[in-house]
């Protein structure tokens, strides 16, 4: 019997849906790209809707629908927790205990009362939860191209574990080591971003991007007071610099005394050197401790193959320094890692754990380059673009590959909307925004001019997979942008001895190598490979750009601006089109040039979005 698993994660941030038909991944999508609110929490009926269309479903053809943790057992760790600290805490427990009591505790009811708004005759026996960690890991290894592999789970806290080590052998998957709140790695990078200003739960990638602008001058005080790293890569944080626990704020004065530095204000206070050298240090320490824990994993396990889940999981930074160190032969990131990624997870668990079904691994993986979300035929995005108002040609497959690659040569900042929207927090030339990595004036314009943020966040090189060792200390695939390598050393710019003592942002307007808009400060770059079989569009369009230029790489970051989900439809792209410098737009074969299109239709996208 065929059996169809719908997964949900929902409530807490990144809403989202994930389908499986007899144990294949047919469809997965975040909450946020339909509802256009970041990091969506609500209930996420239109994934649901759309993972259900996609496979040609109802509801109630379902016959499992798994949520991604238990909320009964976060609401034990919370009133632990203010027992624990009592009677420190108790603003912040009169402001939490309301919400749960309205909105989580009765979670299954809640639940099934969204489910019966579409299936009036459910059966609540159909309901199933899983544990929050093991949704992660379940996510990492069933999808993983390993047999066998020690799954590491890393982030803020789920239920009580914030950190988790699996083994996983063909369809078996068993967790055999937990840390437990509130001693997080997760949580200890999100107190630096909010100390650096950055808000929690989405800028702790800004801290990854500043860390090359500074030093880890911080970095031994941070392992002597904030956390104790024993040799098998456990640890505790010392609590008393922490205001996470209880409190309204991630950290203390006690913590800002440590540092000498106040809190940084995100809407007053520069950003300085001390900041970048916190980014530095932090980062530093957080690649000491993975690094620590997975030679400790490779000793204790003997298993050559490491999968890798979680919020922590997406620091690209410490996981090629993984994969460098060579410890475990090969490594598998998920790459919908955070809690959107859960949703899949908890459906992957209930087949392959609870009704016990076997597990073929595909040598790539299952995840399909994780094209897993909508996708639109030519007739109705012509019809969707027409409606907008905007103007476009309609031309074949080639004829758009070759306008692309020329506009991009020519310095344009392309919107590229092709195929099925990626699952998970990266753009990985479905719903991307590309230009020329050759230009010198790339970063600068894409970072100030379309995506409306930080002049110092770096973007992305996708690279034909074939050429990435011609361009990268890299060999290897890297399909989800998951790992940073260092740019080839034939290929680089080494700075003088005065550019090297620059202020951190300074470094910025140096170039750095003949491909300077991919290429950071310390000369990493968050590598993407492209591969035919995955996105052949987009392998076509890097293949004509190399045909023409020689270069078989572009830079790639998500269609959006900053604040704004990736987009989702035809429209959705039009709207960030108009509403910012893109120079071009290409949605599957309609070509929109901004000069030709109707002035009234211009909006300002700069302050549309709430700023993360």
């Amino acid at each position: 019997m065929i059996r169809k698993i719908l997964g949900i994660s929902a409530f807490y941030h990144d809403s989202a849906a994930a389908l499986i038909v007899d144990g294949e991944i047919v469809a997965a999508a975040q909450e946020e790209r339909f509802t256009r609110k970041k990091h969506d929490s609500s209930y996420p009926a239109n994934a649901i809707e759309y993972c259900l269309k996609e496979a040609e479903l109802s509801l109630e053809q379902v016959d499992y629908i798994a949520f991604y943790d238990k909320p009964f057992l976060k609401f034990e760790r919370l009133l632990k927790t203010y027992v624990a600290f009592a009677p420190k805490g108790l603003q912040s427990f009169r402001i939490a205990i309301p919400v749960w009591f309205r909105e989580k505790l009765f979670l299954k009811d809640v639940l099934i009362k969204e489910i019966k708004k579409f299936d009036k005759n459910f059966n609540h026996n159909k309901l199933v939860f899983g544990e929050h960690h093991f949704s992660h890991a379940a996510s990492a290894f069933y999808a993983s191209p390993f047999e066998e592999a020690v799954v590491l789970t890393l982030d803020g806290v789920g239920e009580w574990a914030t950190t988790t080590v699996a083994i996983g052998k063909g369809h078996e998957l068993d967790i055999v080591k937990e840390i437990h709140f509130p001693h997080s790695l997760g949580l200890l990078y999100s107190a630096f971003t909010y100390y650096t200003g950055f808000r929690v739960n989405s800028g702790e990638y800004k801290v990854m991007g500043l860390a090359p602008y500074g030093e880890p001058k911080y970095k031994d005080l941070i392992l002597d007071k904030l956390i104790d790293l024993k040799e098998d890569g456990s640890f505790r944080l010392d609590q008393t610099y922490f205001n996470y626990a209880t409190g309204l704020t991630m950290v203390n004065q006690k913590f800002a005394d440590l540092f000498g530095e106040p809190v940084r204000k995100p809407d007053t206070d520069k950003l300085t050197q001390f900041h970048m050298d916190i980014a530095a240090s932090v980062q530093a320490v957080t690649e000491e401790v993975v690094l620590t824990m997975t030679r400790s994993l490779v000793k204790k396990y003997n298993i050559p193959n490491l999968c890798m889940a979680g919020g922590v999981a997406l620091n690209c930074v410490a996981n090629g320094k993984i994969l460098r160190d060579k410890a475990f032969k090969d490594i598998w990131i998920q790459p919908a890692s955070g809690d959107a990624g859960g949703a899949l997870g908890a459906a992957l668990a209930v087949w392959h754990k609870e009704l016990n079904r076997s597990r073929i691994v595909n040598v790539n993986d299952a995840m399909q380059g994780s094209y897993l979300g909508p996708a639109y035929e030519q007739d109705s995005i012509e019809s969707e673009l027409s409606t907008c108002g905007a103007k476009f040609d309609s031309v074949t497959e080639d004829e758009m590959i070759e306008k692309t690659a020329q506009a991009l040569i020519d310095g344009k900042a392309v919107g590229w909307f092709q195929g099925r929207m990626e699952f998970g927090p990266r753009s990985l030339g479905a719903r991307s925004i590309l230009g020329d990595p050759r230009s010198e004036k790339m970063q600068k314009t894409l970072n100030l001019k379309v995506k409306y943020r930080e002049s110092f966040r770096p973007f992305a090189p996708s690279v034909l997979r074939e050429d990435v060792s011609d361009w990268f200390e890299a060999d290897y695939d890297s399909p989800y942008m998951l790992l940073v390598d260092d740019v080839k050393k034939d290929k680089r710019i080494e700075m003088t001895k005065e550019e090297e003592h620059l202020f951190g942002i300074d470094k910025l307007n140096i170039k750095r190598s003949s491909i300077p808009a991919v290429t950071h400060v310390d000369y990493s770059a968050r590598i993407q490979t492209v591969h035919k079989s995955t996105n052949p569009k987009y392998y076509a369009l890097i293949t004509k750009f190399k045909e023409k230029t020689g270069c078989s790489v572009v830079v790639n970051t998500s269609f959006n601006v900053r604040g704004e989900p990736i987009v989702c439809t035809p429209e959705d792209a039009f709207k960030c089109f108009m509403g910012t410098e893109l120079d071009l737009l290409v949605v599957g074969n309609c070509v929109l040039q901004k000069e030709e299109q109707d002035n009234n239709l211009i909006g300002d996208y700069k302050e549309k979005y709430k700023k993360d």
